[in-house]
């Protein structure tokens, strides 16, 4: 890409990528090696933010807490982390991907974010899935909104999408760009022909918060559990801007995001803006956190 196709394509946002795949529960190594394959296709077609999904380098399906601790690594000094950490510095670009967290006996459903001076963060899941109450403690480090080149970036996992509790604190927190390693599975009771309950609710929580939310889910068929792919990237106004993806395939999704314009957009019309119009004398912004609003 030139120089001046690359200012181009900067002015018109950051291009971001969200990366369907099908990790193989225990294959860590084969799971890893693929991760870095679509990581590098996704920045060679210009993605300076790349998002995989849930457990992307375990699989989710664990027979037991012992199999998981097996083969979860300590973040960021795990094998995991370091390849992650160096494929992101050396093609110079963002990359938010779920894993198997291990701290000392104690297990997390994670996402790290890593970028092109290497480690940034780490984000824990606070709200665990069914079975992941037996295999894994709950997050416990919050809600960290991270500052970068491309805007303030956040992470959800999964089942924390069902809470629109996460999505306000983080937009709140300043949040531009929410990043959701997912693996979503059916839901009960929904209708054959009606969209991905997952889907709705990000479009919801993207429009009410005037963020953009990034959603890299994965697919296949796990120890009899499937899941449903359908990734998505949706836009500050809640308009999806990518997918869904499909429901049984590895793809990749890109979809441009301006966050200048996205701040823009959360003002609705002449009266109305999703977050200045919040009722702080009926409600607390922060929702009881304690934590400061950040100045804007």
């Amino acid at each position: 890409m030139s120089q001046s196709t690359r200012e181009a394509a900067s002015a018109q946002g950051t291009l971001v990528a969200s990366v369907q795949m099908e990790p193989r529960i225990g294959e860590k190594a084969e799971n890893v090696a693929h991760s870095i394959r679509l990581i590098e296709e996704a920045a060679a077609a210009g993605a300076m933010l790349v998002v995989l999904p849930e457990l992307a380098n375990t699989g989710y399906v664990f027979e037991s807490r012992e199999e998981a601790l097996e083969l979860a690594e300590p973040v960021p000094e795990g094998e995991t982390s370091c390849a992650w950490i160096d494929a992101a510095r050396s093609l110079g670009i963002y990359v938010a991907a779920g894993i198997a967290e291990r701290e000392g006996s104690r297990l997390y459903n994670s996402a790290l974010l890593v970028g092109p001076d290497g480690y940034i963060g780490t984000y824990r899941k606070l709200h665990l899935w069914n079975e992941e109450n037996r295999i894994f403690e709950r997050g416990n480090l919050g809600l960290p909104v991270f500052e970068t080149s491309i805007g303030k970036l956040a992470i959800a996992i999964c089942y924390d999408g069902w809470f629109p509790e996460v999505y306000r604190l983080q937009s709140a927190k300043g949040a531009d760009i929410i990043c959701v390693p997912t693996n979503w599975v059916p839901m009960p009771g929904q209708p054959e022909q009606s969209a991905a309950m997952a889907n709705i609710l990000t479009v919801a929580a993207a429009h009410s918060n005037g963020v953009s939310i990034v959603c890299a889910n994965r697919i296949g068929v796990e120890r009899t559990q499937p899941f449903i792919g359908q990734s998505l990237i949706v836009g500050a106004q809640g308009w999806p801007l990518a997918g869904p993806a499909s429901p049984d395939q590895e793809e990749i999704l890109y979809a441009r995001i301006n966050v200048e314009q996205s701040r823009k957009s959360r003002r609705l019309n002449a009266f109305n803006e999703v977050l200045s119009d919040r009722r702080d004398d009926v409600y607390d912004l922060m929702l009881g956190t304690g934590w400061p609003v950040p100045l804007r």
